[in-house]
């Protein structure tokens, strides 16, 4: 097993075909078959179904492990150059969509101006999307909804956010200012799919306080549950940032009181030393939610340090 084998296999998991790996690799598809054909052989499995392209189960585990080998090698490197005082590399960062509206454009900036020669690859996802990426090694790190159940993954606090009710014009509740969370008892709402971590809160809240949510629907996006809200398809529970006061139309935001909003962090794996831009990003990343988050409304900044 080597390298050319495993980042032959990678690239027909990347694009589909063998043909199509091959010409990724600048390579023939020979060399892109042989490879793929020296690993299975050595493994005893099949890891290319022939038929489809596809990776089978076997072939996408020893790909998730080729993955995280690609990027524990990448960390060396970053790491010696680091060691002459010049932090490079690319360092791959997942964000949860309301988040990144604000935070992504400023932080791209702010690590350009810091770490020039570090690139930022920035995916926009949900928190349930992010995770198996992070724990995948897709990810060195995620900005993503806390709490998060996985010992697998070390977090930190960035930020908390209030919970607001997003409803169309004509909705009861349109035309007041704020709403008491135990006031949505048996109102049908657009909320996120149980067991997501916001979700969760809301949830645990009803329990206590004796009410029963009532989901019209169920999406795993904020920004999509808000989306739905602006166009008259219902009201939606999210956080604040999810309907930004700067976005104009028939709708309102309505601050829901006795409940308390949601906290977001910064997410790593636990295994391993964080490789040297992905340090540099951590940096950075605290201090751009320190500047940048209380011009947000509803959004308050854990201090740095």
């Amino acid at each position: 097993m080597d390298l050319r084998q495993l980042n032959a296999l990678l690239a027909v998991a990347d694009h589909g075909t063998f043909s199509a790996a091959a010409k990724a690799l600048h390579t023939v598809q020979s060399n892109v078959s042989n490879h793929v054909a020296r690993l299975e052989r050595e493994l005893g499995v099949t890891l290319v179904d022939r038929a489809s392209g596809q990776l089978t189960t076997e072939g996408e585990l020893v790909a998730a492990g080729a993955r995280r080998i690609n990027g524990e090698l990448d960390g060396v490197a970053a790491d010696v150059a680091a060691l002459r005082s010049e932090v490079t590399g690319s360092v791959r960062l997942g964000m949860i969509g309301t988040t990144a509206r604000w935070l992504a454009p400023a932080l791209m900036e702010a690590m350009s101006d810091r770490f020039p020669s570090v690139r930022l690859i920035v995916t926009d996802a949900t928190t349930t999307s992010l995770l198996p990426q992070l724990l995948a090694g897709n990810l060195d790190l995620a900005v993503v909804n806390l709490p998060l159940d996985d010992p697998d993954v070390a977090t930190e606090l960035l930020f908390t956010e209030d919970t607001i009710l997003v409803t169309p014009a004509d909705h009861p509740f349109a035309a007041r200012d704020e709403v008491d969370f135990t006031e949505l008892d048996g109102m049908p709402l657009l909320l996120e799919p149980s067991g997501t971590s916001f979700r969760q809160i809301l949830d645990t809240r009803a329990a206590e306080a004796g009410i029963t949510l009532v989901a019209k629907a169920e999406v795993d996006g904020m920004r999509l549950l808000a989306s739905l809200a602006f166009q008259r398809f219902g009201a939606s529970v999210v956080p604040s940032s999810a309907a930004p006061a700067w976005l104009e139309g028939d709708w309102r935001r309505i601050r829901l009181t006795g409940i308390e909003g949601r906290t977001v962090g910064l997410a790593r794996r636990r295994r391993g030393v964080p490789a040297a831009p992905a340090r540099a990003l951590q940096e950075v990343l605290t201090e751009v939610v320190v500047a940048e988050a209380p011009a947000q409304p509803g959004i308050t900044p854990v201090p740095a340090g």
